[in-house]
């Protein structure tokens, strides 16, 4: 969901202190009682808090993220009346994002809710377009912004509310905001017994909530504002039962996975013959990079989503950031041009992805290099033991090597090959990598063998990647990878060594003068990639309960945090963080992984 025109909201400040919107006009809410008013309109509108009594999960949408102000005064009211166990999710629409700087000083005027902006202030989402997350672990709680235009974002949003907060500025100055198209968004993604609260009593806005099947009551306004309104579906809500998961693998995609499911309350385990990493999460350290695309938008904005929610969930866990940024050298001539239009595309915050010259490049690597390079700030190196111990608690994990399943009425059963039953379960998620294609063929994954190599030393190079590619691993670095399609065997190759070593000393001549051959220690694995070079996310066609995580080629620590949590939120019925039009690209279901 990439949308490249002006987010810039245009702000300015009244003399009362009022943050008000240039572009529209108007305020986002009263300095006198911007509080109470919005408690009164949304959440008391909403009927909040005895909507969520009893539920183990709730969704709250809203259009008009503006400051904040309305999902602070949310987390403050769940925070203190959040039925046991219950969890939260907040989904919220803003075209035109105020900066974490203008959003603090238009929350300082409450300090009766202050834990709650602390908070959310903290984590202030990032200003490009597209879908961003933002955990809130301490309410709780999760919130999904879609910064875009409202039509669209409704459109690629895959939830289902319990309470709308309609907080767009008024159908008059800003009727996108209020089209028919949104009322039928709002209409399709609504729970059976969903509210709605808004401010406005405006025809436009009554009418494409009754014609939508809401009943439609004018309540009295708040403060000067004489009515508002509240509107309720009254059908009974659909409470489903929490299934039972066995995830299969444990590497970086299982690893994933799991975290994902047990923040969503549930409780999988862990499916593992070999011992977590044992495959090609295993190296000593791994680049977090994303994949360029500039001639599809979604590709490119899943991998820059996919590296900003690696990085927030990466980040908290202790030692697992080596180091921060990853250089990308130019190949060819043309890779300049490249390179800056890729630095141009709106997904990227202003500076952060950058076109680097030969001077400052060499300056990076500590060598001379010519030619041009790609900063990418964004990206960095993490330590897989870390990662994978932090994700994988020792409950989870349960030795046996998976080789079919089998479904019944009761749901799967994991069997290994002597025909044992591993683990019986509602749902199955094969995380396995290659061994994916063991246990559900009609993925058409291909396997790629990938020799690296590292060496313990006191070096401590920057990241840098060309095709090969260098990460620090804190003591001393890696340096590969073959690529070598089709196959399967991992035994360790002098001759795939003394490829990498080539590699690296046509790139990096004196950084590979560092390295005695006697102290160079090797490993290889299989990856798993598909036709169209994309990930496969989601629920396999046909075989009800069956997900899958896989096809993560090289970018597996980029991708597996976001994709675990798609297939997660799929399981648990709950919102996935991923837009629609990239779920379409990675579903399991998709025409380019049928057969030819």
């Amino acid at each position: 969901m990439t949308e490249p025109d002006d987010r810039n909201p245009q702000l300015v400040w009244t003399e009362a202190g009022e943050p008000r919107s240039g572009r529209y006009g108007d305020v986002y809410f009263s300095a006198e009682d911007g509080l109470a008013e919005t408690r009164a309109v949304f959440l008391n509108g909403c009927g909040l808090p005895e909507a969520w009594t009893g539920r183990k999960t709730f969704t709250v949408a809203e259009l008009g993220f503006g400051s904040g102000l309305n999902i602070a005064a949310l987390l403050d009211l769940w925070r203190r009346h959040r039925p046991e166990g219950g969890r939260l999710h907040v989904f919220s629409i803003e075209g035109y994002p105020l900066s974490r700087d203008e959003a603090r000083r238009a929350l300082s005027a409450w300090p009766e809710i202050a834990e709650a902006t602390a908070a959310l202030v903290g984590r202030w989402p990032a200003e490009t377009p597209g879908f961003h997350r933002i955990d809130l672990p301490e309410f709780h709680a999760t919130l999904d912004l879609a910064v875009g235009e409202a039509e669209r974002a409704l459109s690629q949003w895959s939830g289902r509310a319990d309470a709308w907060f309609l907080d767009g500025f008024a159908p008059s100055v800003n009727p996108d905001m209020w089209s028919d198209t949104v009322f039928d968004h709002i209409a399709a993604r609504s729970a059976p017994d969903a509210r709605v609260a808004t401010f406005t009593v405006a025809g436009v806005v009554r009418r494409g909530l009754a014609e939508r099947g809401f009943a439609v009551e004018k309540r009295p306004g708040h403060g000067r504002k004489r009515e508002r309104l509240e509107a309720r579906r009254t059908a009974d809500p659909v409470v489903k039962p929490h299934p039972s998961v066995v995830v299969i693998g444990a590497g970086i995609a299982g690893a994933a996975t799991a975290r994902a499911l047990s923040a969503a309350g549930l409780e999988p385990i862990v499916i593992e013959a070999a011992g977590q990493g044992a495959g090609a999460s295993g190296f000593p350290a791994a680049l977090v990079t994303p994949r360029f695309d500039l001639g599809d938008a979604a590709v490119a904005a899943l991998f820059a989503q996919a590296l900003e929610r690696s990085d927030a969930l990466y980040a908290p866990l202790p030692d697992a950031v080596i180091q921060r940024g990853v250089l990308q050298l130019a190949a060819t001539d043309r890779d300049a041009a490249r390179f800056e239009r890729i630095a141009a595309q709106p997904i990227w915050k202003e500076g952060e992805i950058a076109l680097t010259d030969g001077a400052e490049v060499s300056h990076i690597v500590g060598e001379p290099i010519e030619g041009p390079g790609l900063t990418m700030a964004p990206a960095f190196v993490v330590s897989p033991k870390a990662v994978l111990s932090a994700w994988l608690a020792p409950g989870m994990l349960h030795p046996g090597e998976a080789s079919r399943l089998e479904q019944d009425e009761g749901g799967w059963r994991v069997l290994d090959a002597s025909g044992a039953v591993l683990a019986k379960a509602d749902a199955v998620v094969l995380c396995a990598g290659s061994g994916n294609a063991d246990l559900a063929p009609e993925l058409a994954l291909s396997p790629v063998r990938g020799q690296a190599d590292w060496i313990e030393s006191d070096a401590d190079p920057a990241a840098v990647a060309w095709g090969g590619y260098v990460a620090p691993t804190g003591e001393g670095f890696l340096f590969g990878a073959t690529h070598d399609r089709g196959e399967t065997t991992t035994e360790v190759r002098p001759g795939d060594t003394e490829r990498n070593r080539t590699a690296l000393a046509a790139r990096l001549p004196e950084l590979a003068g560092t390295i005695s051959p006697e102290f160079i220690r090797s490993r290889a694995a299989i990856r798993a990639t598909t036709r169209d070079r994309l990930p496969i996310a989601g629920a396999l066609p046909g075989r009800p309960g069956l997900f899958v995580v896989g096809g993560l080629g090289s970018r597996g620590f980029c991708l597996a945090p976001l994709l675990g949590e798609h297939v997660a939120a799929l399981i648990a019925d709950a919102p996935s963080p991923l837009p629609a039009d990239v779920v379409a690209r990675i579903t399991p279901s998709r025409a380019a992984l049928r057969p030819a």
